[in-house]
């Protein structure tokens, strides 16, 4: 590296010339130093070279069983006959081979359903890690065992928005789940139970934004719904009570206040819940 910083050359004291990979001598033609060391990232994708230069392939996900580091064997048109014939068995075999036991079969079972939970529901990319995470944490504590898969699927998506505070309703999650009611609650009360979550109420605010838009009301009727919603929360309106139901009844609130044109069965119905649920908080927060 220092012969690198000098500007003279070490055999005919000629003039140094530096290129982009190699400092050579004017004079006598002795290349001083060569091949220049690039730190930043080797970068390449075999897809699209412009417009995607990535190389280093796809990020560590937990919502595979393998953490998505396994291979796969692509196709290529290109191959003809015998040899296309033998890539056919070469891929069947290593798709075979990527699940080894009764346990990994399980889980890509459950990881699928979750992935489809999360899109159908439109759930961040974080939801989807942390409820694989949870699955897998429970068949670690052997939960699974006379229980249903879907149910736990749907048991873990649900908790991990409760945990994270996401808003999604019991209704919601079960609507879009393959597992029925009755699997649903009685996987979620074993993890739960047996896993301590740290689950705790949704604040009914989380639910505000989501049934706006759905309600198509303004941002003045979801700003002074807010406003309500802290004031049933001083009051101890939330308590015991559902949170979307009493989302609904703030944006109702709101709305009649604002002359939106909202009824108490629409504001109901986009929280899955009675008229009557959304009516007694109407009327306590009109107390």
């Amino acid at each position: 590296m220092s012969e690198a910083r000098t500007t003279h050359c070490p055999e005919c004291d000629g003039r140094l010339k530096a290129n982009d990979t190699e400092t050579i001598c004017a004079q006598c033609g002795l290349v001083v130093a060569e091949d220049h060391i690039d730190h930043g990232p080797e970068w390449r994708s075999f897809d699209d070279d412009d417009t995607n230069p990535e190389r280093t392939g796809a990020p560590l996900t937990r919502s595979r069983h393998d953490r998505g580091l396994s291979t796969e064997i692509g196709r290529s048109s290109r191959v003809k006959g015998r040899k296309r014939r033998q890539w056919a068995r070469m891929r069947r075999q290593h798709s075979r081979a990527q699940i080894s036991s009764k346990r990994e079969r399980n889980q890509v079972y459950a990881f699928t359903e979750i992935r489809r939970l999360v899109s159908s529901l439109s759930l961040p990319r974080h939801v989807r890690e942390s409820a694989c995470a949870l699955f897998e944490r429970a068949q670690n504590e052997d939960l699974l065992r006379g229980r249903s898969i879907e149910g736990f699927a749907s048991a873990a998506v649900y908790a991990t928005c409760r945990v994270s505070s996401v808003s999604r309703t019991v209704e919601e999650v079960t609507d879009a789940a393959r597992a029925s009611e009755g699997e649903h609650r009685a996987a979620y009360r074993a993890l739960n139970r047996e896993l301590d979550l740290p689950t705790g109420p949704i604040d009914p605010a989380e639910y505000l934004p989501r049934f706006a838009t759905k309600l198509d009301l303004d941002s003045t009727v979801e700003r002074r719904a807010r406003e309500y919603v802290d004031e049933a929360r001083a009051r101890g309106l939330v308590a015991g009570k559902n949170p979307s139901g009493v989302a609904a009844a703030c944006l109702y609130t709101a709305a009649v206040e604002e002359s939106a044109g909202l009824t108490q069965q629409r504001a109901a119905d986009v929280a899955d819940v009675t008229p009557v649920t959304v009516r007694n908080t109407y009327t306590a927060l009109q107390d």
